[in-house]
């Protein structure tokens, strides 16, 4: 029995990325539902973050009232850019881009994510890529064929494939129409932005969790900067005061869910997973989330599946798979650990003697 609570232990970190890879997915529905309400996403995103900063910053003062470390100014300053780049530029930029396109295209090019997280992991010394070795070889190649499967299932379409045999009919009217090429462009491009702005979020994210541990006051902090700054953007751009109003209706549902859920949970989930094992660990779970959304989008706004899907699919998980069984094999060279057998269960078993955050603090610099 010890032995199993060992294993998962270790395996805590992949299973809260893939239960965050869930959450994320829920929020590309709800965002889709907003938009084909007539909200605007700006005020949706400002709502997110007010939601989300009613619901960190209690638990933090309570959670972490007696082990928090004293507020310094570079601690606020972090915590600024952390709002600024994870929450009003990153969430305003995949908004846009998901109204401009779709939940499924907007996932899927948010999955060169991990290779941008991994080039400036590497330049800011927070990961060592080592290309001369076999597991650093096995990083950038897994990195890579992730990015080939998202970037298949984007742009190869092939025979459509149906999975439903019936449809959950929840929009008001079909979301699958066709895009003009202007729009999908500037939503690309947004959708890329966006990725970039994520992958700096994930870096000063673990700069700032080696001083500031503390990752339910982490997720506060950076909710209050972030909805302070979506809450001025928006008022800059949106006058029309209609769009603020909330009611028993889908729009409060969507917003709950994105601040409680996906801005509370998650980035409190994501907190603790940068803290364990880097942000490029973190940045190489997002391919999955396109799977997951393209599943749902499919089976909720209706947004056909094809055979470019299974077969990017295909190569997300293998790509996937690559990238974490060298991070498993590295880390435990690394910390100089008994070699087992090279099957990646067994690497897992032993990854609880890097990770236990009360033997010692986690090296994300590797």
């Amino acid at each position: 029995m010890g032995h199993f609570c060992e294993v998962l232990h270790g395996l805590k970190p992949v299973m809260l990325m893939i239960l965050v890879q869930f959450i994320y997915t829920g929020m590309n529905i709800f965002y889709k539902f907003a938009a084909n309400d007539g909200m605007n996403m700006r005020v949706f995103v400002a709502y997110r973050w007010i939601f989300s900063a009613a619901f960190t910053a209690p638990l933090a003062l309570i959670v972490e009232r007696k082990k928090r470390p004293k507020l310094t100014w570079m601690i606020v300053c972090q915590s600024f850019l952390s709002g600024l780049f994870g929450a009003t530029l990153a969430q305003n930029l995949y908004a846009e881009s998901l109204v401009l396109t779709s939940a499924t295209f907007a996932a899927a090019i948010s999955n060169l994510g991990p290779a941008i997280t991994l080039i400036l992991a590497a330049c800011f010394g927070l990961e060592k890529l080592r290309l001369r070795t076999i597991l650093g070889k096995a990083k950038v190649i897994g990195t890579l064929i992730g990015i080939s499967g998202a970037m298949v299932f984007t742009f190869y379409k092939g025979i459509e494939i149906k999975i439903w045999s019936t449809n959950l009919h929840f929009l008001k009217h079909s979301t699958h129409q066709i895009q003009s090429s202007k729009n999908q462009i500037m939503g690309s491009c947004m959708a890329l932005a966006s990725c970039f702005c994520f992958a700096l979020w994930l870096i000063i994210q673990s700069k700032l969790s080696k001083v500031y541990p503390c990752h339910y006051s982490n997720a506060a902090l950076m909710s209050v900067m972030g909805s302070i700054q979506c809450v001025i953007f928006s008022l800059c751009l949106e006058r029309n005061w209609s769009q603020w109003k909330l009611g028993w209706d889908l729009r409060l549902l969507a917003v709950a869910y994105s601040g409680i859920v996906t801005s509370g949970v998650a980035v409190i989930l994501i907190a603790w997973c940068v803290w364990m094992r880097g942000p490029v660990f973190v940045a190489s779970f997002n391919p999955l989330s396109l799977l997951l959304v393209a599943i749902s989008a499919s089976l909720m706004l209706q947004e056909p599946l094809h055979l470019g899907s299974i077969i990017g699919g295909g190569l997300i998980v293998w790509g996937l798979y690559m990238l974490l069984w060298a991070q498993c094999k590295e880390m435990k060279e690394n910390n100089k650990l008994v070699p087992a057998e090279s099957c990646l269960t067994n690497e897992l078993v032993h990854i609880v003697s890097d990770a236990h955050p009360k033997d010692q603090l986690p090296v994300i610099n590797q």
